[in-house]
């Protein structure tokens, strides 16, 4: 039921990426809503580490839209429908500390997902 629900949509994932999810989150909230075009010149110029990895997405996304859709997409037709961030399983590590302690040290990772809609869609 969802699967099919998704199958008009177009979008991309990005798992396992090796950066705190709240620190992905700003990056995902600056490009939500935006225009494609105008979201790729903002991640571009961000910067975050974060914005790259996002950018490598949305272009992934789009082209995603150009292959389903059998044209290229052009300025103001495309724009960020929906993304998320999600946890993704943690690194547990343990850091020296004095007197013979040891701290937990959580590398945390996240999943991105990102969907790209026509402009016109957004009226239905």
């Amino acid at each position: 039921m969802i699967k099919e629900a998704q199958k008009p949509l177009s979008f991309a994932k990005l798992k396992n990426v090796p950066s705190s999810p709240r620190k992905m989150r700003l990056v995902a909230d600056m490009v939500r809503g935006v225009e494609v075009f105008k979201a790729l010149g903002l991640l571009k110029f961000s910067n975050k580490e974060a914005a790259a990895k996002v950018e490598k997405l949305l272009r992934s996304a789009i082209a995603n839209w150009e292959q389903k859709n059998e044209r290229k997409a052009e300025n103001g037709e495309l724009y960020v429908k929906t993304i998320f961030v999600d946890c993704a399983p943690m690194l547990k590590r343990l850091r020296t500390a004095p007197q013979g302690r040891g701290y937990r040290i959580r590398k945390r990772s996240n999943h991105v997902t990102l969907f790209v809609d026509t402009i016109d869609n957004n009226n239905d």
